[in-house]
């Protein structure tokens, strides 16, 4: 509500509704009417409350005809799209609030007001094309590798018609037995006062035949092997016999004596004399050269030198 004037005085001793009481009336208090007093009789006027946009700024305001007592008040229609005539909009007033309605600003900092992130958008796109080109990429390189592996050789393997085959390598690796010499006391140059003998029971030679005299310094016999397959280490086995007693002897291959002596040890045990229980058998490391090799066992100072000889034979390696 905004005030209006409608003359002068005021209402403070009047009361509105006077008219219902007693003494109202003696006053002379009645009803309002369409006078649109309050109800004491006169030509009062004061300042009255008037609904907001009744009065227009500049214009006079239109009174509503007043309504019958116990009546509403009736309003007249509003048009569409017409001012509301008890509003008054505050740019109508003097210095009211301004009419210009600034647009809203899109972009900048804040949050507010954003418009879509077009950047954010391009880099995803960027992304996306990206990875399909390095997708198709290794695809292409993946098939050129494939294709190079087969080659034009229809996926074989190279030099595969050069290739050694599994059974020529076992027969390249594996040796063939080779079946090495073996000698007796027939077969043996002798020297130094050796000499063969079959006095003593117990060789194995054909024959029972054996090399005797080998009990001084010089005594010496010598085997002469021939069909030595490779160089390298090999056994020497010698059948031998002794008088119940230890033995040793020298040896000497191609010229060539050995530092360590042939060990004619009693290790059948017999007794001192007993020359028939003394068989038994010893081996020695020697490096022979391929084909033809001289082995040469000899009594030296310093050796042991009473035995009897029976068989020699090799054994392939340094095993005994």
């Amino acid at each position: 509500m905004a005030p209006a004037d409608n003359g002068e005085g005021t209402p403070a001793d009047d009361d509105p509704f006077g008219y219902l009481y007693a003494d109202g009336q003696a006053a002379g208090a009645t009803p309002p009417s369409g006078g649109g007093g309050y109800g004491y009789p006169g030509p009062r006027s004061y300042h009255q409350v008037r609904p907001v946009g009744e009065r227009q700024y500049g214009q006079q305001p239109q009174q509503a005809p007043a309504a019958a007592y116990g009546q509403a008040p009736q309003q007249q229609p509003q048009a569409y799209g017409q001012p509301n005539a008890h509003y008054s909009a505050p740019e109508t007033l003097p210095g009211g609030a301004p009419t210009t309605v600034t647009p809203a600003q899109h972009g900048g900092g804040g949050g507010r007001g954003r418009g879509p992130n077009t950047k954010g958008l391009l880099i995803g796109a960027l992304a996306v094309v990206a990875a399909v080109v390095i997708g198709i990429g290794v695809a292409v390189l993946g098939g050129d590798s494939n294709d190079d592996a087969k080659g034009d050789g229809g996926g074989q393997p190279s030099g595969g018609s050069q290739s050694v085959q599994p059974s020529e390598t076992a027969t390249k690796k594996a040796d063939k037995p080779v079946d090495l010499p073996k000698t007796d006391a027939k077969a043996l140059k002798l020297e130094g006062g050796t000499a063969t003998a079959s006095d003593v029971q117990g060789a194995k030679a054909d024959g029972g035949t054996y090399v005797a005299g080998f009990n001084q310094v010089g005594a010496k016999l010598t085997w002469t092997v021939n069909g030595i397959p490779k160089d390298g280490a090999y056994s020497l086995r010698v059948n031998y016999g002794v008088p119940g007693k230890d033995a040793n002897a020298t040896i000497t291959v191609n010229g060539k004596a050995q530092t360590r002596p042939l060990n004619m040890e009693n290790f059948s045990r017999a007794k001192e004399g007993d020359w028939e229980k003394g068989w038994s058998n010893t081996w020695s490391v020697v490096q022979l050269s391929k084909g033809t090799n001289a082995i040469t066992i000899s009594c030296e100072q310093g050796n042991q030198c009473d035995a009897n000889f029976d068989q020699m034979w090799l054994v392939k390696g340094s095993n005994g």
